[in-house]
């Protein structure tokens, strides 16, 4: 296999067969290069990193799952530095190009992951979620995505950064595949509800431009037909803490304080060559004092206690998966930060409510993809997995075609 997009870390491309025989049998795929492989070395996404890091002693339980259940490891792909970022451009590893929006960013900071299913180098590949990182990425290549809920897949062997917030999620060109790596890599068992009441975020639809929010309104009409009339709720005004500018806040300074408390001693000792973005949210995580990290905390879980009582007895909330198509390769960070400050309050709900969200492809504007996220309960993961499998059974098929 040629890596023709840019997709894999250098040195990066290996293979490990899977099992002969499994529900996974003959399929290949690749982890983010977050995740530890025996006997090799995490890069995290930046080579000071990885010059002070050993090679692993042992395998991610998450790939060990996927091998066992029969399918292959090529590689490990790009990522934004220590899994920071929303473009998935590394100055070290390069920006892992998008075929389904050529020019155009494949989100981060799982972009090697998303761009490898695009192209298909891999028939499924393996991200992780905190602020958006598998959502944005699904939502700007026009594939399927799924953050789980948090703590239904194991995290061992994998960097952390953000631990009540860090899932491991996955991205696939079909439903079927998604729906399949699930039932491999969740720990137990759920017996999926019906669909409840079907709320559309109002509130965070209004944070994209109106051409991405009349495409993603013609995408619920589609989801309508199997959940009924979508009900328009402004989730963040309704709640206890009120307001997306607050939740936005809330997750900045309860994520930031995690992420310095994994990460700043090494950067502080290390002093490692840093993207301009990923220093400046690295910067910002140092000033969280422990008082403003406390009262976060509080407000976080006032939010998820709030969105445990809107989503029970499976209601489900359509909300954007990203803030709007992929931006152009290249961007400044004053061109990005406001794409950015978008993405925060949208990858909240489900991050401070450490809920499974899945990204759907049904939406395009001027042929670039365009994600709908649907969020559910925590545990209500198989719901949404197999909603989308009735949808694609009904003809709601991705808006752009798979790239040969």
């Amino acid at each position: 296999m040629k890596d023709t997009v840019g997709a894999f870390v250098p040195d990066g491309m290996f293979r490990l067969d899977g099992a002969s025989e499994g529900p996974l049998a003959g399929t290949t795929f690749a982890a983010k290069d977050i995740i530890d492989v025996a006997g090799r070395t995490t890069s995290c996404g930046n080579p000071d990193w990885l010059r002070t890091h050993g090679p692993a002693k042992a395998t991610a339980s998450v790939i060990l799952r996927c091998l066992d259940a029969g399918a292959s490891l090529v590689g490990k792909t790009v990522t934004e530095e220590f899994a920071t970022g929303l473009t998935g451009e590394n100055i070290h590893h390069g920006t892992p190009l998008n075929l389904n929006a050529p020019g155009r960013v494949s989100g981060g900071s799982s972009s090697g992951s998303a761009a490898a299913v695009t192209a298909g180098l891999v028939d499924f590949a393996l991200g992780s979620d905190t602020g958006g990182s598998v959502r944005s990425p699904a939502s700007f290549c026009g594939i399927y995505g799924i953050r789980p809920t948090h703590d239904r897949v194991a995290t061992d062997g994998v960097m952390s950064l953000s631990r009540s917030l860090d899932v491991i999620g996955w991205f696939a060109n079909d439903p079927e595949l998604l729906s399949a790596v699930g039932a491999v890599l969740f720990h137990d068992h759920v017996v999926a509800p019906s669909p409840g009441r079907f709320f559309v975020a109002e509130d965070l639809m209004e944070l994209l431009d109106e051409r991405c929010r009349g495409a993603l309104m013609e995408a619920i009409d589609s989801v309508a037909a199997l959940l009924g009339e979508p009900e328009p709720l402004r989730v963040a005004d309704d709640a206890p803490i009120a307001g997306l500018d607050a939740w936005a806040l809330t997750a900045r300074t309860h994520w930031g304080r995690e992420a310095w408390a994994e990460h700043g001693a090494w950067m502080l000792s290390k002093r490692p060559k840093l993207g301009s973005g990923v220093a400046a949210r690295f910067e910002a995580r140092a000033r969280v004092t422990a008082e403003e990290a406390e009262e976060a905390l509080v407000r976080r879980d006032r939010i998820s206690a709030y969105l445990d009582d809107l989503l029970a007895d499976g209601n489900v909330i359509a909300l954007p998966a990203a803030p709007g198509t992929a931006p152009p390769i290249g961007g400044s960070d004053a061109d990005i930060d406001p794409f950015r400050a978008a993405n925060e309050p949208i990858g909240a709900l489900s991050g401070l409510g450490q809920l499974p969200e899945i990204v759907l492809p049904l939406a395009e504007v001027d042929g670039l993809p365009l994600g709908l996220g649907l969020a559910a309960a925590r545990g209500n993961d198989e719901m949404l997995l197999d909603l989308a499998l009735e949808l694609h059974s009904a003809g709601v098929a991705p808006t752009l075609p798979i790239p040969k």
